[in-house]
């Protein structure tokens, strides 16, 4: 693969690979993708950071420990929470609802958890169930120092329930097999 045949080139094919991204990208991973040195992927995404900060979009392309990956700015916070809450009565999507019932069922959990149980990264998903004052972080993980998670009296508002308790059990919805292993399992009281 020759990414100068792509119309940008190089920062068009990483820009493209970020959208595209559930998890952070590892500039080693994209290099190999791309057939080049991991040095000229790196130095790539580093002028793409500088140009985004330049020109003060709404997003920008932000280093972290895991990777690279878009985010929006912080100053666009408000902006972002009144898009995310906006018309709050609308129903949930797909992925939302999984990673509400993994923190309801489950609290109090870490998003690393909620991400494992689900099989992808939920770490929007989570965010944006916080900002609709679903869930909230509740403390510190011993061990791991992760942030905890826990639903909130809105949640229990919404669903109509008193507490905790008052959740469906999960063994009426599972296959008999299933149901054993996953309370044997997890835990949780099925």
């Amino acid at each position: 693969m020759n990414v100068e045949d792509y119309p940008g080139g190089l920062k068009a094919c990483l820009e493209a690979m970020l959208m595209v991204a559930d998890e952070p990208i590892v500039p080693a991973d994209a290099a190999r993708v791309l057939g080049l040195d991991e040095a000229v992927v790196t130095e790539a995404l580093e002028r793409l950071q500088d140009a985004y900060e330049v020109s003060k979009r709404g997003f920008e392309l932000r280093r972290t420990a895991r990777g690279w990956s878009f985010a929006s700015r912080a100053v666009y916070e408000p902006v972002v929470a009144a898009f995310v809450t906006d018309g709050q009565t609308a129903r949930l999507g797909q992925a939302a609802l999984e990673a509400l019932a993994v923190v309801a069922y489950r609290q109090p959990v870490t998003r690393a958890q909620v991400s494992a149980i689900r099989g992808v990264n939920s770490d929007g998903v989570v965010r944006s169930l916080i900002v609709r004052g679903l869930v909230r972080t509740a403390g510190v993980d011993a061990e791991s120092r992760a942030t905890l998670l826990v639903t909130t009296g809105l949640f229990l508002e919404k669903l109509g329930l008193d507490s905790l308790d008052d959740l469906p059990k999960l063994a009426p919805f599972l296959p008999d097999s299933i149901g054993e292993v996953a309370a044997d399992a997890s835990g949780i009281n099925l």
